[in-house]
């Protein structure tokens, strides 16, 4: 009955959401406000809160194209990308258009991020050395920069890497399979 009368009263205590079943709420909680990470990588031991999760990672390393366009031979591994080609190569689906530039996004959220490019604020900063980003994950991905932690490490030959991107590239000269893991 819920579905059809929108009411949820099953109120998270952690944030603004609410939900229809009491079910709905725990799996919230669990996915969100949790720091448990029950389910584990097989080919890098990375841990992660959801299946779900789990099942998309998996993807990076069994190179799993589970999208297929319905107009050419085309597969992809994430949706995102499908969406991306059939606006780009089929003219197919809804487009977000930078009102600048005139760049098209297939998400509202990839254009409010590009749009921050256009704006003379780099609102997030350094600590260590007052260099300004756009994006929080900007920020985060520099950070190590500062430090001498090195958490990424080639399963292959045990060198260790501040940057994920850093030891892939290795191991492909290294060769072998299981690129890498949290040291």
């Amino acid at each position: 009955m819920r579905v059809h009368t929108g009411d949820k009263p099953y109120k998270c205590s952690l944030s603004d959401k609410s939900f229809g079943q009491s079910s709905s709420l725990q799996k919230h909680k669990r996915s969100v406000h949790s720091n448990r990470r029950p389910y584990d990588c097989r080919y890098c031991g990375k841990l992660f809160k959801s299946g779900h999760d789990l099942k998309r990672h998996v993807r990076i390393h069994t190179h799993a194209k589970p999208y297929s366009c319905r107009h050419c031979s085309e597969c992809f591994t994430w949706y995102d990308k499908l969406k991306s080609h059939l606006l780009k190569s089929h003219n197919e689906g809804t487009c977000f258009t930078c009102h600048i530039c005139h760049k098209k996004f297939t998400r509202n959220d990839n254009l409010k991020q590009h749009l921050l490019r256009h704006g003379v604020v780099k609102p997030y900063v350094c600590w260590e050395c007052s260099k300004s980003f756009y994006t929080a994950g900007e920020l985060k991905h520099h950070e190590p920069k500062h430090s001498d932690v090195k958490k990424f490490c080639c399963r292959r030959c045990g060198k260790d890497f501040k940057y994920k991107g850093n030891v892939v590239q290795h191991f492909k000269k290294c060769s072998g399979v299981l690129p890498l893991v949290f040291c």
